[in-house]
């Protein structure tokens, strides 16, 4: 799959990037000689379409015996499209073009495995006649040439998108290249590429040319393709063929002898080999599974490798796995960041070399991976046995909150589709499982404990995406960064913990504080509809747990009815009347069950859990309607067991689904979740209790059987599970965040849009700000607009700022309000002292020039020198209320825009609202609403409402500004009085510098730590 520019042209590199010495394959940039001008930056590991990871590196002059191998095993075919004529060698001319380059106008990348090129790309810089040129030209001619082995792989695509990075920092704006008719692979990479394209034939070739700025589309090919790279690199670690585990002892027991163990008990239906370096030339075997004493004695393709040794034999290990051909790894072995330093370091180049090999890697210092899907029963992990079978996928950073979690859940009856505890998570991260289960039919909740978050701006994106059709509950560790884990080496958001989270509310994030609040949340979303609406029935046989659960229904924002009381004395008949009565009431969207034991003559006459739970579900199972039901229970032993006792199952395409992944109640049998409360001996015995190490129960067919209680793949249970709970606010704290889940997705339904402002200056802006930085001296980082600078970019964009100007002296106070007119504000500037009402700096209503002497005389008495208060004056603007608009760019989350009332409610109790930019008219008004002292703009206590229309207009031009101008790192609008019928900008500041870097821009790259 070739294309070329032209054959190679004769002429000699116009300059070139030789460097002393060599560079071990795939070395770190750091080791390139500055003065060599390597660009160390282009470096990126990439995800292959199928999974495997590849590195793409520029082309330096040390290259000249890869690209020599590299050409020596392309097919006669690929050069013929290389170079349109047979071009069975590359000559040493050739070599020496293909390998130097100046980086500025020819450059070439290579996408690499194990050191040895797979791929090239190369760009020359051209003008219009085609001829090789330098800047102001803007055109570039663009070939590529892939190893016939590695084509269909995505190689291309991935190279593509890099190589245009790199000509767009290069000032290239334009691609051309001519393709043979019959290269329809290399024509495809084009046309899929989303690019707007221009194409020709002449000569029996196809010319094609195309703009290299990003479309839309074109971002969309690019994300689509991120998704179906990661969504596959996971896959096949959760899906493996065949797992090695290196490092199982054959005496004694040990980590790697117990991960061995685990995959055997748990039925693991692929192939098994064990490996240490220490077995005798004889053992055959180790607890009936073939043993080696290195991976490539194995003979056979393995998937997955489980790397359980000491951290200073890993890197033979992975080094073992990768000439094998291992597809991806699991690191158990510690010693790595969690040691900081050194182990740090230790952890960087185990990234790197697991990546050469186009490996993934799961750790290091994992917990390990588990996938209950009953073609695999994969139990790569420390847990002794495997998980139920069930539909919450679940993923943690840490090994012991994955214990809890596992623990947990089992007891409350919730079964997993799939687990990934990946320790350090120096790789495979919770982006890519976040990927893998978008696309997993298994899987309908998606439950994560992070403890930092690399990229937020990703983060944020595919939980939209994965939100709207899988609820996703994250619980957040370490939510300060002097907390962050030291093995976590994650480029750290600027940004506070409480802007995070309302950015991840904002993509639809389900956010709770504790572990526990994860778990109670999903029992509810796995097991029951999202509520139409906030309106809750409450009903039960305690008058004090009925109210109880009432005062937590107003704690939380919902809407419950008075809570009917059945009394002490109801019978389990009267539970099922009132439930079946609550369901199909059109005035509630949910029903919260309060049970305590049964108080009556006869009351140990019956279980009454068990009877309870049969009465509960009879109800669920004759309603027509879809509410969740959830049950608080006190003291009352065996009902949630009794009420989980169902296992039918029904095939997924026929199964109660709701297009948003939840399981929804209908006409058919319910199941409640157990609680902690439950004894140990109410859940299902684990599978190494019944079963050989080793033996799988199948069924007729060969299929592994599922265990008790649990569903086969691709079906769902037919019993929805109803939660239970052993507290009230427990339960409704899981109500209300499914609620607002639900008015979330109702929400981005219309997401609104991006207004287009006639009246915008975008160009006059930018070219003011490429003046402002130009006049930057060298070294400078950025700068801070004057009052002038700042005031006319805000212009551009339809934001007047109120005249302010300066008063050195009381003459100069009086000339300058003779010049705005009065009334005038007077108002001292001084940084320290700004927005310090509680000081006086601020005069206001001045009618005329005497009255603006005596408080010109006053400030200065009270407060110090003129030169010291850099006293304003400023024409008076109407009365309102005091807001502040700010955006700002951070380097990992992006632009993001806060809004919030000015002084007391934004800076001492935090009630600011944040959206990410760009901000729809929907997001504007979401914003402005979501503030917790948002009744002040609204009349509170009989005050005007404020323009809150022209406010949101505001808040949107804001976000055009730095949207358009990257350039614009900070803006700062304070205060802006909203009034009745108008809005004033009264004080602004701008940050100018070199935009930064933002995570989830350019081409698709893995984070390199």
């Amino acid at each position: 799959m070739e294309t070329p520019a032209h054959p190679p042209r004769p002429e000699e590199p116009r300059s070139a990037a030789p460097r002393p010495g060599g560079r071990p394959q795939d070395q770190h940039p750091s080791a390139q000689p500055h003065e060599a001008g390597y660009p160390a930056h282009w470096e990126a590991d990439v995800v292959l379409r199928d999974g495997g990871t590849a590195r793409i590196r520029p082309i330096t002059a040390d290259d000249a015996e890869r690209l020599v191998s590299f050409y020596e095993q392309v097919s006669d075919e690929s050069k013929y499209y290389r170079f349109f004529a047979p071009y069975p060698k590359l000559s040493a001319k050739d070599v020496h073009r293909f390998t130097h380059h100046d980086f500025v106008d020819r450059v070439g990348l290579a996408a690499t495995i194990g050191g040895e090129f797979i791929a090239t790309v190369r760009f020359d810089r051209v003008d219009a006649t085609g001829r090789p040129a330098s800047a102001p030209a803007d055109e570039a001619e663009v070939a590529f040439l892939v190893q016939d082995a590695y084509q269909g792989r995505g190689v291309a695509s991935a190279l593509l998108e890099h190589i245009a990075a790199v000509a767009r920092e290069r000032g290239i704006r334009r691609f051309g290249a001519e393709v043979l008719p019959h290269n329809t692979k290399m024509i495809k990479v084009f046309t899929d590429a989303g690019y707007q394209q221009k194409r020709s034939f002449e000569d029996g070739v196809v010319h094609l040319t195309f703009p290299l700025e990003p479309t839309e589309r074109s971002l969309a090919v690019q994300y689509a393709r991120e998704h179906r790279a990661e969504s596959r690199s996971v896959q096949r670690l959760l899906a493996p063929g065949s797992v090695a585990v290196v490092g199982a002892k054959r005496a004694g027991g040990g980590v790697g002898r117990s991960i061995l163990r685990n995959l055997l008990a748990a039925g693991y239906t692929g192939r098994l080999s064990a490996v240490n370096s220490s077995f005798p030339e004889d053992q055959g075997t180790l607890d009936g599974v073939p043993a080696f004493r290195t991976v490539k004695e194995i003979g056979e393709d393995i998937d997955l490798a489980v790397v359980v040794v000491p951290a200073e034999r890993v890197p033979e290990a992975v080094a073992e796995c990768g000439e094998h051909g291992v597809r991806g790894l699991v690191v158990i072995s510690a010693g790595y960041g969690e040691s900081v330093t050194a182990g740090r370091a230790r952890q960087r180049r185990l990234v790197r070399q697991a990546r050469s090999y186009g490996m993934r890697l799961v750790g290091p210092n994992a917990f390990g991976l588990v996938n209950t899907d009953p073609a695999v029963r994969l139990n790569a992990s420390l847990a002794p046995e495997l998980a139920p079978r069930g539909r919450v996928g679940l993923f943690t950073q840490s090994g012991a909150i994955g214990i809890a979690l596992l623990s947990e859940l089992h007891q409350r009856g919730t079964g997993l589709s799939t687990f990934v505890s990946a320790g350090n998570r120096a790789d495979v991260s919770g982006n890519d499982v976040l990927q893998y289960w978008y696309d997993d039919p298994d899987t309908d909740v998606a439950l994560m404990y992070l403890e930092s978050i690399g990229n937020p701006r990703k983060f944020t994106r595919l939980a939209r995406r994965a939100a709207a059709t899988k609820p996703l509950v994250v619980v957040q560790g370490a939510r300060h960064s002097a907390a962050t884990p030291p093995s976590h080496a994650v480029a750290e958001t600027r940004l506070p913990h409480a802007t995070v989270s309302a950015l991840l509310a904002q993509a639809g994030v389900i956010r709770v504080e504790t572990v526990t609040d994860l778990v109670d949340t999903g029992v509810l979303l796995a097991g029951q509809p999202l509520p139409e609406g906030p309106r809750v029935a409450i009903l039960g046989n305690s008058e004090s747990l009925g109210l109880l659960t009432y005062d937590a229904c107003l704690t939380e924002g919902l809407r419950p009815r008075t809570p009917l009381d059945l009394t002490t004395s109801a019978s389990p008949e009267d539970f099922r009347r009132a439930l079946e009565q609550a369901l199909a009431d059109r005035d509630s969207d949910a029903v919260v069950v309060t049970a305590i034991p049964w108080v009556g003559e006869g009351a140990l006459d019956w279980p009454e859990g068990e009877v309870l739970g049969a009465a509960l579900r009879e109800a669920v199972a004759a309603s027509e309607t879809r509410k969740p039901v959830l049950v608080v229970h006190v003291e009352l032993g065996g009902l949630a067991h009794a009420l989980s006792a169902a296992t039918a199952t029904l095939p997924a395409s026929a199964g109660p689904h709701t297009p948003g992944g939840a399981v929804r109640a209908d006409a058919r049998d319910t199941e409640v979740v157990r609680d902690e409360g439950e004894p140990r001996a109410a859940v299902r015995e684990p599978v190494a209790a019944v079963r050989e190490p080793g033996a799988t129960v199948r069924d007729e067919g060969g299929t592994p059987a599922p265990e008790p209680g649990e569903s086969v793949a691709g079906e769902r249970p037919a019993t929805p599970r109803i939660p239970a709970y052993p507290a009230p606010e427990r339960a409704v704290r899981a109500l209300a965040r499914a609620v607002r889940h639900a008015q979330w997705r109702t929400d981005t339904e219309h997401p609104g849009r991006v207004p287009e402002f006639e009246d915008i200056d975008g160009h006059g802006a930018a070219d003011r700000i490429a003046g402002l930085l130009g006049a930057l001296p060298p070294g400078a980082r950025g700068t801070t607009p004057g009052p002038e600078d700042t005031e006319d970019l805000l212009r551009r964009y339809g934001i007047p700022v109120l005249r302010a100007l300066p008063a050195p002296d009381a003459d100069a106070a009086a000339r300058a309000a003779e010049e705005l007119g009065y009334p005038v504000a007077l108002k001292i500037t001084a940084p320290h002292l700004r927005h310090r009402p509680d000081l006086g700096g601020v005069r206001l209503d001045l009618a005329d020039e005497s009255d603006l002497r005596r408080a010109y005389a006053d400030l200065t008495a009270l407060l110090g020198s003129p030169a010291e208060l850099r006293p304003v004056v400023q024409s008076m603007a109407p009365r309102g209320v005091d807001t502040v608009v700010r955006a700002v760019i951070d380097p990992a989350a992006g632009a993001v825009l806060s809004f919030g009332l000015a002084g007391a409610p934004s800076e001492l109790l935090g009630d600011t609202a944040h959206r990410l930019v760009p901000v729809t008219d929907r997001d504007a008004a979401d914003q402005v609403r979501s503030l917790r002292s948002a009744p002040l703009l609204f009349g509170w206590r009989g005050a005007a409402p404020v323009d809150t229309d022209a406010l949101q207009e505001l808040i949107q031009r804001v976000s055009r500004l730095v949207d358009d101008h990257p350039e614009i790192v900070a803006v700062s609008l304070e205060p802006v009085v909203v009034a009745p019928r108008t809005v004033r900008v009264l004080g602004a500041s701008l940050r100018l510098a070199h935009p930064p870097a933002v995570g989830d821009e350019g081409p698709r790259r893995m984070p390199m730590y």
